[in-house]
């Protein structure tokens, strides 16, 4: 994330393009959500791409920082971008439009062990009975087709 602190430090809070992966953790019909420190609100797991990282390792190291889990296998969820889905505004007045690279993952290793910086809980939901406080736009707009995904991928 030192990429992100440094354009930080020459923007202040106006607009970035960021460019982000993450992971949408499945077993059993139910996904691992974590509660952000930041806001209290629910969201899948993941953050900003680092240079010279690809996608994948950055959903992986971003993982694996924040609850501890070591992703075995990805695959592709989605790519999502543009409109007002993709705009946000952290709780610190910093502005970005995301361009978010989303994996599906059912197969890991690992306890979780909580980043208490970045996330203070972490829960199980069935994807039927999301929680309502779903992080900003940005994770609705991702979690969207889960339903959808699961069944196209004979998940269920």
């Amino acid at each position: 994330m030192e990429y992100n602190k440094k354009m930080r430090e020459m923007v202040g809070h106006n607009p970035l393009l960021l460019v982000a992966a993450g992971i949408i953790l499945y077993h059993d019909g139910k996904i691992l959500l974590q509660k952000r420190a930041d806001n209290g609100m629910w969201a899948i797991h993941g953050g900003g791409m680092d240079i010279g990282e690809s996608a994948e390792e950055t959903a992986k190291r971003e993982i694996f920082e924040e609850i501890g889990i070591e992703p075995i296998s990805l695959e592709l969820y989605g790519v999502f971008s543009g409109g007002e889905n993709m705009h946000y505004f952290y709780p610190n007045g910093d502005e970005v439009y995301l361009v978010s690279i989303v994996y599906f993952c059912n197969t890991y290793s690992g306890d979780v062990k909580i980043d208490n910086t970045e996330v203070s809980e972490v829960q199980w939901f069935d994807v039927n009975e999301l929680p309502e406080n779903i992080n900003s736009p940005v994770d609705r707009t991702i979690l969207k087709d889960l339903k959808s995904f699961l069944i196209k991928n004979n998940r269920q």
